[in-house]
């Protein structure tokens, strides 16, 4: 009875690695690039999107940390931010899957996200996303210039529609 049990989860350890492996490219689909570049060495821009502007660093007035995992989920799942306030995001990837961090109206997200699955190897890189690979982190600062509610989520496939998913809310 126990050998059984041990073959049951043995084989559902090789299902789950081959499942991993065929899902594989799906997980890079910015491509195998290393996004590793300080965001700091290039201009700031100063174009301004429905929730907010690239944020200079020298201006942050705090930083906060989010953490990505395996499980498809953000940690904290939400914060709050003034109006006006900029951002130090430091973005840590703890699982062994490529995950970002983008933000977002819901709508733009869900639409980068169908674009996303359309062209799976496409490589974009602008201010208001930090592509993390495993065991890494990256650097976002964004200034929050409007009040509403935004989100943050991962748009490699599949990883939102698995909820991976967080909330900003930018307060008076």
């Amino acid at each position: 009875m126990k050998k059984q049990a041990t073959i049951k989860a043995t084989l559902r350890t090789a299902l789950f690695a081959l499942a991993l492996g065929a899902a594989a490219p799906a997980a890079f689909a910015h491509g195998e690039a290393t996004h590793d570049k300080p965001k700091a060495a290039a201009p700031v821009s100063s174009e301004e999107h429905a929730f907010g502007k690239q944020g200079d660093p020298k201006k942050a007035s705090r930083t906060v940390v989010i953490d990505m995992n395996d499980m498809m989920r953000f940690t904290p799942p939400e914060i709050t931010v003034r109006q006006g306030e900029t951002i130090r995001f430091v973005v840590a990837n703890k699982g062994k899957l490529m995950h970002e961090m983008v933000i977002g109206s819901m709508e733009e997200l869900k639409a980068h996200g169908e674009l996303m699955k359309k062209h799976p190897g496409m490589e974009h890189d602008e201010p208001y996303m930090a592509h993390v690979s495993p065991g890494k982190k990256e650097t976002l600062v964004w200034q929050f210039t409007r009040e509403g509610e935004f989100n943050y989520a991962c748009l490699v496939p599949g990883h939102f529609e698995a909820g991976m998913i967080g909330k900003i809310k930018v307060t008076k």
